[in-house]
């Protein structure tokens, strides 16, 4: 990066850190350490949400994941909308009307002590092994830009999160991410502006989307109907929304935001937004990875994208095999450019034959040089046995890197760091909050101070910053950052909804049956996951209806049993 970039850089991010530490000054207690007193109001809410669903893996890796494999990813977030209206219906007010600090207060009150300790047990496995792969997100870009070592550069980048979470608290989080928030949308608008700007001038937006449409990459709406497919509308439309549902309902990361929010009215109104929000943002992302797809057709793209790892094979004995590949990869390339020219003025004349052979041309094209590609894999994975060999989280990356302005360079690589730190220092916050609320205070120190808490509570966030470190450095196997991150996510998702589930709309149902259905149901999604029965978005529709029948299953049994113990 150039010196101005460095510039901008810098000030974009030590600006963000001390605006929001200048807005958490007079924190003593839980109260406002946690949830700022209940003062936020409905546009901090919603931009805190939104805040902390968009991380970094969202602004690096979605561009990649449409570049390889169209925009039907958007999918993931059909359910959202209808979710966030059942959301304002029945989890809200429950929440505002207990006064809880954590989502899994509740639990206890309505089952017992061992379902609510299970419930937050849960969540803080999967939301601590996130966070890990959410830091391991901005350390790519540290660790290609400086050439560091990327377990070196987790740990940097974790660092300076736990410090930002530690002296911060709720109100810093909510605050920077507004400010953060504006930052990202317009450097990403000037992202998806520059991608068309930089392309011939023969070929405009519409002439770029029409390329891409014919690549099969605007594949917004898949209606074929398969278990194993990922993203289609129907893993969308309902494993989405029972996703979303827990996500926002339940997970504490989301909970804790909504909470902060000065009545029932302004929690629903921040929901609401978001779920008329999130889709058309995501839609925009990912059609920006669609435009440089169509840049790279034009242009030539690199055998791998990233140059770190190229680097290494270079000065490997793979290194002279590896040009061979690259310079096979590149007349490929070549031809590529006049393909891709041949078929947008085939495009522009309107001859559905002619267009048909062109497209055809083309796509044979492109699979050489995926097979291609694989060749210059395999040479990688020779010369580095531990190499990450999926590139998907560095294309935008390149791009941004090798094509962009000075300045804007800087501003981008900006807005990958405040998205990191918005989403993280959130989900640190809320490991936490769930931690000295749930288990600690519960469990071990029932009569204390709210400063011993507060106290506590920091050493608890670094504690859990610490162990998103260590998960970090074990994220580069994962592929796709973002993929990997809502895989995960649908491993507990559905089991923790059914709990609230149940104890919302299954009132003769109690703590020991909801307990044990979860852990049944818990071991069940699981298995289904690793025989690959069904796509990931499915597990959570079948996580929360396995709760919820087993739990009902398990009360007739329990119930019959205390009925022969009374006569």
């Amino acid at each position: 990066m150039s010196v101005a970039d460095w510039i901008v850089l810098v000030v974009t991010l030590v600006g963000i850190i001390l605006y929001g530490v200048w807005k958490s000054r007079g924190q003593r207690d839980m109260q406002g350490y946690f949830l700022d007193n209940q003062s936020m109001p409905w546009y901090i809410v919603l931009l805190s949400i939104i805040g902390t669903q968009a991380s970094a893996v969202t602004f690096l890796s979605a561009p990649g994941q449409a570049y390889t494999d169209g925009m039907r990813f958007v999918q993931y977030y059909f359910g959202l909308p209808l979710a966030m209206v059942v959301l304002c219906i029945t989890f809200v007010p429950i929440f505002h009307k207990l006064k809880v600090f954590t989502a899994y207060e509740y639990l206890e009150q309505r089952f017992d002590l061992k379902t609510r300790t299970l419930t937050s047990g849960l969540f803080l496995l999967q939301r601590a092994l996130s966070t890990g792969i959410s830091i391991y997100a901005p350390s790519i870009i540290l660790s290609s830009l400086l050439g560091w070592n990327i377990y070196l550069t987790n740990v940097i980048m974790g660092g300076l999160l736990i410090i930002y979470t530690v002296s911060g608290g709720t109100r810093a989080v909510s605050y920077t991410q507004t400010f953060q928030l504006a930052i990202i949308f317009a450097a990403m608008f000037l992202a998806g502006w520059m991608v068309v700007h930089m392309l011939p001038a023969d070929v405009g937006f519409k002439e770029a989307l029409q390329v891409s449409g014919k690549m099969d990459k605007l594949n917004v709406i898949v209606t074929d109907f398969n278990w194993k497919d990922r993203y289609n509308i129907w893993s969308g439309l309902i494993g989405g929304f029972f996703l979303a549902l827990s996500y926002f309902g339940t997970d504490q990361s989301q909970v804790g935001r909504y909470l902060t929010a000065r009545s029932v009215k302004e929690s629903r109104l921040g929901l609401l937004m978001n779920g008329l929000v999130k889709v058309p943002m995501q839609f925009l992302i990912l059609l920006i990875g669609a435009m440089v797809f169509v840049f790279y057709l034009y242009f030539k793209a690199p055998v791998f994208f990233n140059e770190a790892q190229i680097k290494k094979v270079h000065n490997s004995e793979e290194g002279a095999a590896f040009r061979v590949v690259e310079n096979k990869y590149n007349q490929l390339a070549t031809t590529k450019e006049q393909q891709v020219r041949e078929m947008a003025a085939a495009i522009k004349g309107g001859d559905a034959a002619v267009i048909a052979e062109k497209k055809s041309a083309l796509q044979a094209t492109e699979a050489r040089s995926a097979a291609t590609r694989e060749e210059a894999i395999t040479l990688i994975k020779k010369a580095d046995p531990a190499a990450d060999t999926n590139d998907t989280n560095y294309i935008f990356l390149h791009f941004v890197v090798n094509n962009l302005p000075k300045g804007l360079v800087g501003l981008l690589i900006a807005i990958i760091f405040l998205a990191a730190w918005g989403s993280i220092a959130a989900a640190l916050n809320s490991l936490a909050s769930t931690t000295v609320i749930d288990i600690y205070q519960r469990l071990f120190k029932k009569e204390e101070s709210d400063a011993h808490y507060l106290s506590v509570s920091r050493w608890w966030t670094v504690f859990w910053g610490i162990f998103c470190i260590v998960v970090a450095q074990f994220a580069s196997q994962l592929g796709s950052l973002i993929e990997a991150v809502n895989i995960l996510g649908s491993l507990f998702y559905g089991v923790i909804l059914g709990i609230f589930l149940v104890a919302f709309y299954c009132k003769r149902i109690g703590g020991s049956a909801t307990f044990w259905a979860a852990i049944i149901s818990e071991a069940g999604v699981i298995v289904i996951y690793l025989l690959n029965i069904v796509s990931f978005l499915w597990l959570n529709a079948i996580g929360c209806l396995l709760v919820l029948g087993i739990a009902a299953v398990l009360q007739l049994v329990i119930g019959k049993k205390q009925r022969k113990v009374l006569v």
